[in-house]
This record gives C-alpha cells, structure tokens and sequence, in this order.
C-alpha cells in the first residue's frame, strides 16, 4: 500500500505548524489519499460528522485540552474507523494497511478503533487524552 506524498506532509503542518485541526484519509486505487481537511475552527463535531457512516477511514485529529492542574495542552490523535456497516472486503484492506500507515506519520500520541459513533465519543476522546 503506498502513501501519498501529501499525506505526509498535511500531516507534518498539523503536527508543526497547527493549520488543521483534523484530516481524514481514505484508501483510492492501492494508495492512502487525503480525502478532507478540517480547518483550525473546526469542532470534534465537524470531524466526527465528516466521517461516512458506511465507509472505513483513517483520521487524525489534533485535540487541545486543560489538564486538571489548569495546563493547555494537546494531543494527536490516530482513529481507525471501521464502522460495522463497512463491506468486509473494505475493513479487511484498512486493517492490513493501518500499521504501515501509521509508521508513516510520525507523531501520532494515541490511536483510537472505532466502529461506531459511541467507541469514539468526546468523552473517550478527553479520557485518553489525560
């Protein structure tokens, strides 16, 4: 599975330089493309909204917190979406490929699976965070 160029280096300016707040990735032909880019303004609920509710994606999400002892911080996050009602052909190839991906996108803080909405909500998002 190859890796697009762009992946990479959309990824390296959220990680660098903070302009997007998210970017989601679908798997074209036999390469890892960037499919949305989520501007700085965007919410966790854009983002989520973003993903299909049939289709698997990977996403990374740049998520901003407070820590308990009043500390900005930020964490990115790498999310797996393999959402049930995915074709088994579809969750097949982005698992097989996710950990190639990955190593591809150095970085990433903490990786979420989900399979649906509930697995990836806000709340588990700040929980993993802390």
């Amino acid at each position: 599975m190859a890796v697009e160029d762009e992946c990479k280096l959309k990824f390296l300016e959220l990680k660098a330089k903070r302009n997007y707040r998210f970017i989601i990735f679908k798997i074209e032909g036999q390469q890892v493309v960037v499919e949305k880019l989520g501007s700085p303004e965007e919410s966790y609920e854009d983002f989520t909204n973003s993903l299909p509710s049939d289709e698997c994606r990977y996403a990374v999400f740049d998520f901003d917190f407070t820590t308990n002892e009043n500390c900005q911080k930020s964490k990115i996050f790498f999310i797996a979406w393999s959402p049930d009602t995915s074709k088994v052909r579809m969750k097949m190839v982005y698992a097989s490929s996710k950990d190639r991906f990955k190593r591809e996108l150095d970085g990433i803080q903490v990786e979420l699976q989900a399979t649906d909405p509930s697995e990836m909500s806000f709340d588990i998002i700040k929980a993993r965070a802390l």
